[in-house]
C-alpha cells in the first residue's frame, strides 16, 4: 500500500474542528470537488501517487479552500521527496485554517527538518507541542524530533574533520567488504566479505603501511555465514555471529574460534549465560579478552536492541549479561558497540539518542564510579541524516576504520568524493579520528618468552598490575610459542611478572603516568632462567659449569627518595620473591643493592646496601631463614645503563639477586 505520508496515525482521519464560510472539508464537499477527491484518495491507496496528486489539484482547482485536499496534495508531494512543494502546501493548509487539525505543524515540521532548515522546523515543532489538542503520543515523537531538530542545527554549523581514504584496491575488491577487527598492533585486520550471498572472514597483514591482499580464513569459515566479528588484543581469539546453525540457541549466537598450536580452533558456540533464545550479535572484546559487549534483544532491555556486557572470571566462565543501562540504551535502537583498548571509551550506534536523525554514531566514556557518561554524538559529517554503521577505533585512537557503500558524504548538495579507489559495493574506510573524539592513549607490550639456556620458546604464565591501584590488570598464560601481546592504557604505572615452575620469574616495569607517546610500543625477548637444582649442604650448585646464572633484577621494588624505607607498591614482588624461596627450600639468594652516580660515593655505598638489607629484612620478618639470604650494597661501581639520562639513571638504580 502506498504511504500516504500518515507517519503516526493517518491524515484519512483529519476532522472538521471547525468551519469559516469559504472553509470545504471532506465532509461538506460536493459536486466536482468531492469526486476529485475521493478518486485522489482511491489512487493513493493503490499507489499510482502522481494521479491522485492530479486529481486532488483538480478538487483544489473547484474550491481553493477545500482543506483535506490541499492536505493530501502536500502528503503526497512529501512522499515523493519533492518536499519544497510539501513544505509550500503544508503552510497552504495553515492558511485556510490555522487550527484545522494540530498535526499539520507536526508534518510540516518533518518537511522543514528534511529541506535543513531547521529554525523553522524547530519554531513548528515547539508550536505542535503547546498545542492543548494535540495527541500525547504524537508529542512524544515530537519532542524527540525537536530534540533531533536542535542537534542537527548546531551540527550543521559546526561540522567536525572528515575525510575517508580506502583501506585500497588489495582489500576492497569488486565484492562487498565489511565490519573490520583489528589486532591491537594495528598488523592484521579481519573483515566480512560477501561474494554471491556467502559471508566469511578474510585477513590481511600490513607491511610497511599498506594492507595486503586478503587472504579467506578458512580454519574459521563454513558453509553457512560468519560476521560481526571482535579480535582479541594479540589476534589469539575471535568471536563471531552465526545464524540459524543446528547448534544455535536463538535466531542469531555468538560463537568463538581461539588459536591453539598455531591454527584456529573449530567454532563453538559461546553457550550460556551469553546466547539466549533471542538475537545476540555484534561482539565487542575488552584489552584483556574478559570483558565482551554485544547488541541483543533479549529479555529486560529497554526496548528494541540494547547493549549488554559479560565479564569473564578467573576460571573462564562468563557472568550472567548486565544491561548497560539508562545512559547508553534508550527505547530505540542501540548496536554495534566497540569498547576501545582504553577501557574507558566505548564507541556505539543509536537511533535513541539526539542525532541527525537515523542511526547515528556516539561515544561514552565511564566515569570514576563505573558509570557510562552521557553519550556524545561524533557530529556533522561523520554522521547524517542517513545510517551510519559500526565505528571501530585504532589502539593510539587517531585513526576510526568503517564501511560504507556511499561515494560522498554530507548532503548531496555538499558533497565531496570519499577517493577514487573504491572497488564494490561496500567497501572499508579510515578517517583521522578528531581530537575530543579519541578515546584515552594506549600502548601494548608485545613479548616473546625463552628459556635462557636451550634459547627455545616456552609457555609462561604472565601477570601485569595497575600500580596505582595494586589490582590485577591482566593475568594470562602464554601459548607454546611464547608470544603475547598485552594492552597498556597510558596514565598509570605497570608491572609485569613472568614465570613459570621451576625458573626464577622475570619482572619488568612500565613507568606511563608522564608517557603520551603511544608511537613507541615496547617490544620484548625474555628470557627465564632455570633454578638448577642444589645439592643439600653445597655452597656452590653442581650445575654452575652448564648454567651461567645473571642477577635477576627486581624491576618492581621502589624505595623513597634517598632512603631505604620500601614503598607499599613493592610488596607484589617482594612476596613473589617470598613465595619462589618458598617453593624451593634449597635455594639461597644474595640481595644486591645499586644506586645511580648522583650523590657521594660513600653515600651511595651505605645507601645501595641499606636497601639491600631492607628486602632482606622483609623476606625474614615473612618467615624465610636468615641462613639462605645474604645482602650487599655496590653503589654506583656496576652500572647497566649511562647516568647521563633520567631513564638510565633510574635503570642503575636497581635491587637484584643472585644465587649463592
Amino acid at each position: 500500500m502506498a504511504r500516504l505520508f500518515l507517519l503516526c496515525c493517518s491524515l484519512l482521519l483529519f476532522v472538521q474542528c471547525g468551519t469559516t464560510q469559504s472553509l470545504v472539508t471532506r465532509k461538506t464537499a460536493k459536486g466536482k470537488a468531492l469526486k476529485a477527491y475521493e478518486k485522489g484518495m482511491s489512487l493513493l491507496i493503490s499507489e499510482q501517487n502522481e494521479k491522485a496528486i492530479n486529481e486532488f489539484e483538480k478538487a483544489l482547482k473547484a474550491n481553493p479552500k477545500f482543506i483535506d485536499a490541499q492536505i493530501q496534495w502536500a502528503a503526497a508531494k512529501y512522499d515523493q521527496k519533492k518536499y519544497q512543494e510539501a513544505e509550500a502546501g503544508f503552510e497552504k493548509v495553515l492558511q485556510i485554517k490555522e487550527d484545522y487539525k494540530t498535526k499539520v505543524y507536526y508534518t510540516l515540521a518533518l518537511t522543514e527538518w528534511r529541506l535543513n532548515k531547521f529554525d523553522e522546523a524547530t519554531a513548528h515543532f515547539e508550536k505542535f507541542l503547546s498545542l492543548p489538542k494535540a495527541n500525547e503520543k504524537l508529542k512524544k515523537q515530537a519532542a524527540f524530533h525537536l530534540a533531533n531538530c536542535k542537534f542537527a542545527a548546531y551540527a550543521y554549523d559546526n561540522p567536525v574533520p572528515f575525510k575517508p581514504q580506502s583501506l585500497g584496491n588489495k582489500v576492497n575488491t569488486s565484492n562487498a567488504e565489511y565490519l573490520p577487527s583489528f589486532t591491537a598492533d594495528g598488523k592484521t585486520l579481519i573483515y566480512t566479505v560477501r561474494i554471491r550471498g556467502q559471508e566469511d572472514f578474510y585477513i590481511s597483514q600490513n607491511v610497511d603501511g599498506e594492507w595486503q591482499e586478503g587472504k579467506e580464513l578458512t580454519e574459521v569459515n563454513t558453509d553457512l555465514n560468519e560476521g560481526a566479528q571482535t579480535v582479541s588484543a594479540d589476534g589469539k581469539l575471535i568471536v563471531f555471529t552465526a545464524c540459524n546453525r543446528d547448534e544455535g540457541m536463538g535466531s542469531c549466537d555468538l560463537y568463538f574460534s581461539e588459536v591453539k598450536n598455531g591454527r584456529w580452533t573449530k567454532p563453538q558456540n559461546i553457550g550460556l549465560p551469553i546466547n539466549s533464545n533471542k538475537w545476540e550479535s555484534q561482539p565487542s572484546l575488552s584489552s584483556d579478552g574478559n570483558q565482551l559487549f554485544f547488541a541483543s534483544n533479549r529479555a529486560g532491555g529497554r526496548g528494541g536492541n540494547d547493549i549488554w556486557m559479560s565479564e569473564r572470571n578467573d576460571k573462564g566462565l562468563w557472568s550472567k549479561p548486565v544491561n548497560l543501562g539508562k545512559e547508553i540504551n534508550t527505547g530505540k535502537e542501540d548496536q554495534s558497540p566497540f569498547i576501545h583498548q582504553d577501557g574507558q571509551t566505548l564507541y556505539f550506534m543509536s537511533k535513541g539518542h539526539p542525532g541527525m536523525g537515523q542511526h547515528d554514531l556516539y561515544y561514552s566514556r565511564k566515569e570514576a564510579d563505573g558509570k557510562w557518561g552521557t553519550p556524545v554524538n561524533l557530529g556533522y559529517p561523520i554522521n547524517t541524516k542517513a545510517s551510519e554503521g559500526a565505528l571501530v577505533i585504532s589502539l593510539d585512537g587517531q585513526t576510526a576504520y568503517f564501511a560504507s557503500d556511499r561515494k560522498t558524504f554530507g548532503d548531496a548538495d555538499d558533497s565531496t568524493l570519499f577517493d577514487s579507489e573504491r572497488g564494490g559495493e561496500t567497501d572499508l574506510y579510515s578517517f583521522p579520528l578528531y581530537k575530543e573524539a579519541r578515546p584515552q592513549p594506549v600502548t601494548y607490550v608485545k613479548a616473546k618468552v625463552f628459556d635462557a639456556i636451550s634459547k627455545k620458546p616456552i609457555a609462561a604464565s604472565l601477570d601485569f598490575m595497575d600500580l596505582s591501584t595494586g589490582k590485577a590488570h591482566v593475568s594470562s598464560k602464554t601459548e607454546s610459542d611464547g608470544e603475547f601481546l598485552v594492552t597498556l592504557p597510558m596514565k598509570k604505572n605497570y608491572s609485569l611478572n613472568v614465570s613459570k615452575e621451576k625458573y626464577f620469574f622475570h619482572s619488568e616495569n612500565f613507568s606511563l603516568a608522564e608517557v603520551a607517546d603511544v608511537n613507541k610500543p615496547f617490544i620484548l625477548e625474555i628470557f627465564l632462567q632455570p633454578i638448577p637444582p642444589s645439592v643439600p649442604g653445597a655452597t656452590v650448585p653442581t650445575t654452575t659449569a652448564t648454567i651461567a646464572v645473571e642477577p635477576i633484577i627486581l624491576r618492581n621494588v621502589f624505595f623513597e627518595t634517598g632512603s631505604a624505607a620500601l614503598q607499599d607498591i613493592s610488596i607484589n614482588e617482594l612476596d613473589r620473591l617470598k613465595d619462589l624461596l618458598i617453593k624451593n627450600p634449597t635455594l639461597r639468594i644474595q640481595l644486591n643493592g645499586h644506586t645511580d652516580n648522583v650523590g657521594s660515593d660513600s653515600d651511595n655505598m651505605t645507601l645501595s646496601e641499606n636497601r639491600a638489607k631492607a628486602v632482606n629484612d622483609y623476606l625474614t620478618n615473612a618467615g624465610i631463614s636468615a641462613s639462605r639470604l645474604r645482602y650487599k650494597g655496590f653503589g654506583e661501581t656496576i652500572p647497566i645503563d649511562t647516568n647521563d639520562t633520567p631513564e638510565g639513571r633510574q635503570r642503575n638504580r636497581r635491587t637484584e639477586f643472585v644465587r649463592f
